[in-house]
């Protein structure tokens, strides 16, 4: 097990893993430090954050190609420099946090770092070989060749989990047996899938136990009501992770399972 994903608990044992989704804030503050260090004092020792880098490739923690949806100001972040970032405001309140100032605040933090776009690639990787910050990282991305890019340029080992093409690869041929050696050929080390896509059930009782079979951890997003946390958390011997936009229920919810506080 690579050390991103080792989460010893106090008893000795290996926990669920608790992923807050872009930090914890009902009011809007998404992937900023705000929501982060609500995160960090409800017991959160994952994040799950999404980055996209500026014209002078800076990496920052932001999700939409523009900043539109939560930002003062309009346009691609693509387009901008940090120094135009500096006064551009998250709800008008709080600025757009680069992905070293996470890495640096909060150094025992795990990160599971969906790569937005490819001008990301190459300043990541300058980053996480600057930092040595390898153990902390997961390398996500819905494109499989992004993210396989990264993981050749790094120096060293670190986590990831699988894109669209083989996520979807994993699941429809997980019944022939074949999904460890499957995520092995794809440099996957879980699968993070939604319970539903496109009015398919992806997450069944069936599909939880052959990846507990192939050792392969499954977490799932975004899940936000406290009764379905419970329900993936004992379905088919539990999954192995869950992310959530509240993660004060998430929280809740990994007590009464058992698997809080989060280990390291």
């Amino acid at each position: 097990m690579l050390p991103y994903l080792r989460n010893v608990g106090p008893d000795g044992e290996q926990r669920r893993l608790a992923l807050s989704h872009r930090g914890f804030s009902p009011d809007g503050l998404e992937n900023s430090m705000a929501a982060f260090s609500a995160a960090v004092e409800l017991g959160f020792g994952y994040l799950e954050i999404d980055i996209r880098t500026t014209s002078d490739g800076v990496v920052m923690v932001f999700h939409d190609e523009l900043l539109d949806r939560v930002c003062d100001a309009v346009g691609p972040l693509a387009d901008r420099t940090l120094e135009d970032l500096g006064s551009v405001l998250i709800q008008g309140v709080e600025p757009i946090p680069t992905l070293e100032q996470v890495l640096t605040r909060w150094p025992a933090m795990k990160l599971n770092i969906d790569i937005k776009d490819d001008a990301s690639v190459e300043p990541f990787v300058e980053l996480v070989e600057r930092l040595g910050a390898h153990e902390r990282v997961l390398v996500a991305s819905f494109s499989d060749r992004r993210r396989l890019r990264v993981l050749k340029l790094l120096t060293r080992p670190v986590a990831s989990s699988a894109g669209r093409v083989w996520s979807a690869s994993l699941w429809l041929l997980s019944p022939l047996g074949q999904t460890r050696r499957l995520a092995r050929l794809a440099r996957v080390h879980c699968l993070q899938v939604p319970v539903r896509h496109a009015g398919v059930v992806v997450v069944t009782e069936r599909f939880v136990r052959r990846c507990r079979k192939a050792g392969l951890p499954l977490h799932v997003w975004t899940i936000n009501d406290a009764e379905s946390m419970d329900r993936l958390l004992s379905l088919g011997g539990g999954v192995d992770g869950l992310v959530s936009d509240r993660a004060d229920r998430l929280a809740t919810a990994m007590q009464r399972s058992g698997q809080w506080p989060q280990g390291s």
